[in-house]
Order: structure tokens, then sequence, then C-alpha cells
């Protein structure tokens, strides 16, 4: 039986209402929820003493339940004389002092200031079928007559979905007319549907609202104002601050119905923000993957990354989030982050806290408890030391969190790329005069692991020709907290090692949190990467060795380390000319894409003579080293070399007492060599 209209336009008519009816029988259709899930807001924003107009009641069992309630005083009208007749038979005996009346609410009957209460569960969106001239019109109508009927104080009370149009249209005409408006969203009511629809995988569940719109003599400016129901109400400066909130809220209602009904297993995750009502800064961000249904798999799960593993290749990258999904059993996850600049108390307070979205992401049909999983019985410990801003870097963090094991760690975030560490240093806690604890960063820890393989370069540097044992410069463009700097600088004392930093801050923070010091070892310079490169072809300066691990500051480029400025034409000349037919040029690549990739070592052959290249596993970072020297045009003797230089290396750490440091794998690392 069609009991919906097959168009919009049918809504407004009062023949469909009269046939709709007719078909109902004795049925009540009830808009948008009933008593149960609206009572909450029922019993806050209106009074038993109230003097109620129903608009549009059809045969809803809304305004009986509300008598029975207590809320005596009610006038119901409605469009259709067949609703009417049967809503006066069915409250003939138990409700016979409660009226219903046919009326057209665009013009009804009742004396000016006459209401204290205007109620309508759906009947503006009945009315508001689109946004044509005669449309609202229409509307202009039916709400000038509720501000005409409503006593000063008075609330008009609207149940909706609050369309575009309506939307726009509310935003508009209320403050226009001296009301204060107030928009609440409806959950109960959202989630009463979402569980009559949870067998019926054609129907979808839109977010419900209530907007509240009360009646003052004169605003002089306008109030306005929203609700997520069980939050407190949010006072808000414009008209766009109070549409975003809702348009948020349905933006995100429409992902909900279409996982609800689809899985996206082979497909791209999924990614959405969650932010406190007000604020701009995201406290969550939601990570959603789906595999196909096997054997053995449950069907959703959420994965809780504690604070501080979020840059964990397993958490921070498509790939590792994948990996997650095979690994925990479930055909769907939520990887949920947690944002920095925010205070989570609890483990158990962010599940609570994250309940309703993620119930609202299940699979169509879910029943089943929604297990949250994590990799402990806490959300993690995250400290920020310092929040600041350079005109060159933007805005960074230096931050101290807690790993897995109980180490404390040391960061240098860059905010514009959060999933990557841009430095970290192990920090030891060393007992001081009067047994005071005072903490120490441990230069024998690598964060990086392709630091440990551009070192490998640094040793073979060494190894080459060095009779005299003279002391061999390296040069490394890219200084950050200085950890590969001072880990260079702390292993082999037969190099002189100098930095070339762009950002002057950058400097000031390897020094004030990270301890690097300068000597006649370690000199850092302040200048240009590109330009400094020039300087010294221009002046003859050589190095034995170049280091790059410099990002880009652009991370939608494919690729993100060296920017691709750094291995153009005239700066791989300069890079030849400096390190010579002895040298080593040492690059860290990043690169997501392949023809960068290609494009790139292709440029690399036209300069250097020998190139050798290494993946490092479970990472985006591959180690290019380059030499113009003759004894390195084969694989064999590249692997000669870095397994000399990879055997020298470790005897130095061993020699250092640098425990932290991880030793080289020599023979994983000789089979994964490439040319």
């Amino acid at each position: 039986m069609n009991l919906l209209p097959k168009s919009y336009e049918e809504f407004a008519q009062t023949d469909y209402w009269n046939a709709f009816f007719k078909k109902r029988g004795g049925k009540a259709f009830e808009w948008y929820g009933e008593y149960l899930e609206l009572c909450e807001q029922i019993h806050k924003y209106v009074k038993t003493t109230d003097k109620i107009v129903m608009l549009g009641c059809g045969n809803s069992n809304l305004s009986m339940d509300m008598y029975d309630a207590g809320f005596k005083d009610i006038i119901n009208i409605d469009i259709s004389a067949v609703a009417v007749k049967k809503m006066l038979e069915l409250n003939s005996y138990n409700r016979s002092d409660m009226k219903f009346l046919q009326m057209d609410a665009t013009e009804m009957s009742f004396e000016n200031d006459y209401f204290s209460v205007a109620f309508d569960k759906g009947t503006l969106d009945a009315l508001f079928v689109d946004d044509s001239e005669p449309v609202k019109l229409t509307v202009e109508k039916y709400f000038n007559e509720i501000n005409r009927t409503m006593k000063s104080g008075g609330r008009y009370l609207c149940v909706t979905l609050l369309q575009e149009h309506i939307l726009k249209y509310i935003l508009d005409y209320f403050p226009k007319h001296s009301f204060m408006l107030r928009i609440v969203h409806c959950r109960d009511a959202e989630n009463a549907n979402r569980e009559k629809n949870a067998y019926n995988p054609e129907n979808i569940t839109m977010p419900i609202f209530l907007v509240l719109a009360t009646k003052f003599k004169c605003l002089p400016t306008p109030i306005l104002e929203f609700c997520l129901t069980s939050d407190k109400i949010q006072r808000l400066n414009t008209v766009e601050e109070l549409m975003n909130a809702v348009v948020s809220i349905q933006k995100a209602a429409l992902v909900c119905n279409g996982l609800a009904r689809n899985s996206i297993a082979g497909h791209n995750e999924i990614t959405m923000d969650l932010c406190k009502l007000g604020e701009d800064l995201p406290r969550f961000t939601l990570h959603i993957l789906d595999q196909p249904p096997a054997r053995g798999l449950g069907r959703y799960a959420a994965f809780i990354i504690p604070q501080g593993r979020e840059v964990d290749w397993l958490f921070a990258t498509p790939e590792g989030r994948k990996k997650l999904l095979a690994s925990t059993n479930y055909q769907r996850l939520v990887v949920v982050l947690l944002h920095r600049d925010q205070e989570y108390k609890s483990l158990d307070a962010v599940k609570a806290e994250l309940a309703d979205s993620i119930k609202n992401l299940a699979p169509f049909g879910l029943t089943d408890p929604i297990p949250f999983l994590s990799l402990g019985s806490d959300v993690g410990k995250r400290e920020t030391l310092v929040c600041a801003s350079s005109k060159i870097s933007g805005d960074f963090r230096v931050e101290e969190v807690e790993g897995s094991s109980g180490k404390l760690f040391r960061r240098l975030i860059f905010l514009n790329n959060q999933s990557v560490i841009q430095s970290e240093a192990l920090v030891k806690k060393i007992k001081g005069k009067g047994k005071k604890e005072r903490k120490k960063i441990d230069f024998g820890y690598l964060a990086c692991q392709h630091h440990l393989y551009m070192s490998v370069g640094v040793q073979m540097s060494v190894l080459t020709g060095n009779q005299n044992n003279e002391l061999k410069d390296v040069l490394v463009l890219g200084l950050g907290g200085g950890g590969l700097c001072s880990f260079l600088h702390k292993v082999l004392n037969c190099i002189r090692v100098t930095a070339v930093e762009i950002d002057p801050i950058m400097l000031e923070v390897a020094e004030q949190y990270f301890e690097l010091k300068q000597d006649d070892r370690l000199c850092i310079v302040i200048d240009d990467g590109l330009s400094f490169l020039e300087k010294c072809k221009t002046e003859g300066i050589s190095f034995d060795a170049v280091l790059f691990d410099v990002d880009s500051k652009d991370i939608s480029l494919g690729m993100s380390c060296p920017p691709s400025s750094f291995l153009e034409t005239n700066v791989l000349t300069n890079i030849k000319s400096i390190i010579g037919s002895k040298g080593v040029f040492i690059i860290n690549l990043v690169c997501r894409n392949d023809e960068l990739r290609t494009q790139a070592l292709k440029n690399l052959d036209k300069y250097f003579s020998a190139i050798c290249t290494y993946k490092l596993e479970e990472d985006i970072n591959e180690v290019i080293y380059c030499s113009n020297d003759k004894n390195y045009q084969s694989l064999d003797k590249w692997k000669k070399i870095l397994s000399a230089s990879a055997k020298a290396l470790n005897n130095s750490v061993k020699k250092t007492k640098l425990n932290n440091t991880d030793m080289l794998n020599i023979c994983d690392f000789m089979s994964d060599l490439s040319i």
C-alpha cells in the first residue's frame, strides 16, 4: 500500500492528507518520533499550565500522550477533516475536553496573543516542499500566523529534519522577528527511528532537530543557540555558525547511512573528525576500514590509539591501519586517534564519550555490543613542553610521551603533518645531587631507522682513503632536533659535522630541548641549504659526505623528502663538485609516487656513476647512496664497502656504550641493497 507521497509536492495538498488518513485507518502515524523519545525536550520547554496549539496534529498520539502526562490545555488543528473526525471519535470518552478542529494553519481563526506554545511535529516539513516562491509565501503566512497568535514569551517548537532551504528560511525569519532561536539535536528520536529501521535496509535515518523559537517584544541583537541533547547549550555569534553546526551533523548522518548499508572493503578508508560544539580543533579522528567477510571474523570493533602512539607506522599510515584491521579479526574497524591539545581523563571516559558516534558507524543489523580495543588499560600520557610557531616551519610542538615500555620520549612535531615525528629523543632520568632526578637526552637513541643507514654512508666516507686518520668533513642539510648530528658526533670521533638549517627557531629548539651542543666537530650554519651548496662550489669547499635529510613543507606532494628543488640540475652539479671522486652523497627519499621516484633516480644517474638504494621495511623511506668512485659501479662492490662500513659503525657504537642504538643486521641490509 502506497502510504507515503510519490512526490514531495503532494505534502501540501489537502486531498493527499484526506486519502492518507483513510488508508491509515486507526493506526497512528508518528512523524519523527513518539512522545517517549521527545518527552525530555517537551518537559524542558513546555509547562503543564501552557495554552498549547498542536499544528497539523494528523492522527499522531503525541497530543494524547501529552494530555495524559498533565498538559490539559491543548487545541489540535489539522487541514484534513478525515483526521480530525477520527481523533474526535478516538478521544470522545477519555479526553473529552481536548479540542480537535479542522483548520488551515496558515489562516487560523484564533485571536491575537492567544497561545503560549505552538507545537509542530513535521508540519513545517510537509508545507515547505521546496524553495519556490509560492511555497515560501505559504510558509511566511504560516509563520506570521504563529507569530500573531503567540503571546510574548511564548515558544514555537518545531520537530523537523531541517532540509537546507528550511534551515535557511528559519535562520532568516525568526531573528528578524525578535525571536530567540535555539536548535536542539534530538538524538533519542533519531536513535528510535534507527532501531525501527534496523531490519529494513531500504530505510535511512536522518538527524531530527527541535527548533525552539521564543518570542520577545524586541531583541536588539539576535540570540542564536545550539544544543547536542545531553550537552550544554552553546551560544553562537553568527547565523553561519548555527548553520554549520546543523549541516555537520547532517553530513555525518549521510556517511553513517552509507556505511550502515555498504562495505568499503577494497576501497580507501573513510576518515572523519569529531569536534566539540563551538570548537574548530578536532577532538577525535576516526578512520573506518572494512575487509571482506570471512569465517571467524567478528562484525565490528573500535580501536583507540593511546596518546603518543599515533605516529607509529601501524596507526599513522593507511597501509599500517590495513594491517591492524587484518590482525584484529573484524570485518569493520574504526581506528580512533586522540588529538593534541585535548584532555582525556581515562580510557573508560573516552569510550563513553565515543559510544554514540561509534554506534552510528555500525554495519546494518548489528545488535551485539561493540568491543573497544586498545594497547593497554589507559589512554597514554602526553605532556606539552612548548607550543610555538615559526615563519618557516609553521606551528610546532615539543612534547614528551610515555612509550609502551615505560620509556620517556621527547618529540618535535610540525602541526601541518602531525602523523610524522620530525625529531625524537630518548629521555633518561638521572639522579643528581640531593638524589633529585633530572632528565638527560640519550644521544645513543636513533628514532628513525633511516638515520642508521645514512650513518653507514658517513662511516663509508671515513673508511675511504683515510690512511692519515684525518677528520672527514660531513655536511648535513636539515637539522630538526639535531638527533642525527648528535649521534654522528658521539659515535664517529673522526668526523667533523656541518649542519645547515634554514630556520633559526629550529636551532633554538635543538639546543634548548634536545641538548645539541656545538664544538670544533659540530657546527650549525643558519642558511638556505641550496644557497650554501652554491657557495661551497664557488669557493672550492669540499665534503667527504653530503646528507639530505630535509622535508618539503607541502605534504600534498608525491615526494615529501627531499623537496623536488633539491634534486634539480644545478643542485646535483654542485654536489658532484663538492664530494669529488671519492665522496658519497646520501639521500633520505620519501616518495609515494612511482613516476616521481623513477624520475628522481634518472636525474641522479646523470651526475653520479655509482648509485645504490636501500628500501626500509614497513616504511616509505628509502636511503640512496651516490658516488663517482669507479670502484662502486657494481652491486658486489657496493655490498663490500657498505658491509665493511656497517660493521665499523656497529663497532663504534659498542665502543661508545650507546646501548639504546639498534645494531645493524648486516646480512639483511646487504640482501636488500639494489642498484
